[in-house]
């Protein structure tokens, strides 16, 4: 039979995924990318705030239109189940069966079960049950691969949901890590390493009983892996003695995902966030005093009692602090978190108009930054090329797949995808650089 998988959401559902579709495959289940040829189709879906949901629940019913024709079974799992499933049993007669998050090494068995007719409608799951595998079928293009190196969240933001569908923040050993991303590298010839997690920063800290992110870089580096990428680094936990081993590491990017949430004290302290406004002030200085980095940050805006001063404090911030990348998001109420019983709920207005007014100041903030890098040669790895324009595309080190500046760029030679070659940046056109390889 045939299994297609439609995933939702993150980088580390994502790698759900990619695990999901190993075991499938060594099952000798056979994989489509296309849903219309699929026997069996499986939506792995995200739950974190009300658009996440709203995808899901559309991705379903899109999914349950090929029950019409070929497909025989669909399967719903991920963080909108763990999180919702009693509820989506009773909406959705479609979907044969509902999976935790932590179902997925017996995946291939509850299939047999349910193509046999032997099979729950639903398998709930502790979501501190960890069952942890480098079994993968990569979905991202073979040159980079992301690393899932713990699962959970032990910060418990107010407004985040994160701890009650995935748990407490549990690290995977550094040996299993390193194993696996040696297979990345041996097998798929994975040239960077996206190392995820919900707070990477914190890494070790339950396992090892002390923080041990740098001595996990250490050994990813000695492998055959030319960048090592680190996302969302929460700001209490950004040491200068991380950062200082960031710069001096030619194999870690100098790009830090840091997700500050709010710059108001009395927002930060209503979020449950650990660290105030000046905290944050003194850590960028501090990481832009050791070298050309790229800062990426989230804010989020509408946040309940979050007064015009309180916004405005936020949006002096981001008109001085200039950081290179930000995301703002309107604050989403979820379910049974602290921050859904507070008072002063914001309404949706005024929630969407801070949101695009920060857009508007931080495209300038970008732009400015980005033109600090003309003329300058930088590392870029070849990812493809446009047709359209005739150019070769890739990345470098300061930008992230998928989110960020793409170079565009050409060459005198043959090239090939997924190797880094030296481009000198010559001009910008909107978020994106053209250049030219050089020797």
């Amino acid at each position: 039979m045939k299994i297609g998988l439609v995933s939702l959401g993150c980088d580390k559902n994502r790698i759900d995924s990619e695990n999901m579709l190993a075991y499938l495959k060594n099952d000798g289940y056979e994989l489509t990318g296309d849903p219309k040829e699929a026997d069996i189709i499986i939506v792995n879906t995200c739950g974190f705030i009300d658009s996440a949901k709203k995808e899901a629940i559309d991705t379903i019913l899109e999914m349950a239109e090929y029950k019409k024709d070929k497909c025989k079974y669909l399967i719903v799992t991920g963080c909108l189940t763990q999180r919702y499933m009693d509820e989506l049993k009773e909406g959705f007669p479609e979907v044969d069966m509902f999976l935790g998050t932590a179902n997925y090494h017996i995946l291939p068995q509850l299939i047999k079960d349910m193509v046999e007719g032997k099979a729950q409608k639903c398998y709930h799951n502790d979501k501190n049950q960890r069952v942890f595998t480098s079994q993968r079928v990569l979905t991202t293009p073979y040159h980079y691969a992301y690393l899932k190196i713990a699962e959970g969240c032990d910060n418990h933001c107010t407004y985040c949901a994160i701890p009650y569908i995935r748990g407490k923040y549990t690290s995977r050993p550094i040996e299993d890590i390193v194993s696996e991303a040696k297979e990345l590298t041996e097998k798929y010839g994975v040239k960077e390493l996206i190392i995820v997690a919900q707070d990477v920063s914190r890494y070790g800290i339950d396992l090892y009983g002390e923080i041990r992110l740098i001595d996990l870089i250490k050994e990813l580096s000695k492998l055959n892996v030319e960048w090592i990428r680190l996302l969302y680094l929460y700001p209490e936990l950004v040491t200068e003695e991380l950062i200082e081993y960031i710069a001096s590491n030619p194999k870690v990017c100098k790009y830090v995902d840091i997700p500050c949430q709010h710059i108001s004290d009395k927002i930060l302290k209503l979020m449950n966030r650990r660290v105030q406004k000046q905290q944050i002030i003194d850590l960028i200085k501090m990481i832009r005093k050791h070298g050309d980095f790229t800062i990426r940050s989230t804010f989020i805006v509408g946040f309940p009692k979050e007064s015009e001063e309180d916004y405005n404090e936020l949006k002096e911030f981001i008109k001085t602090a200039k950081l290179d990348r930000c995301g703002f998001f309107a604050y989403s109420c979820e379910d049974n978190t602290p921050a859904s019983r507070l008072d002063g709920q914001i309404d949706e207005e005024t929630k969407l108009e801070r949101q695009e007014e920060l857009y508007a100041i931080q495209e300038k903030n970008m732009l400015d930054n980005l033109k600090k890098r003309i003329g300058s040669v930088v590392d870029v790895i070849y990812e493809g090329i446009d047709y359209d324009l005739q150019t070769f595309y890739g990345r470098s080190q300061y930008d992230a797949p998928e989110i960020d500046t793409k170079v565009y760029f050409v060459a005198d030679k043959p090239l090939k995808i997924g190797k880094i070659y030296k481009v000198k940046l010559e001009e910008l056109d909107g978020e994106d650089y053209f250049g030219r390889v050089i020797d």
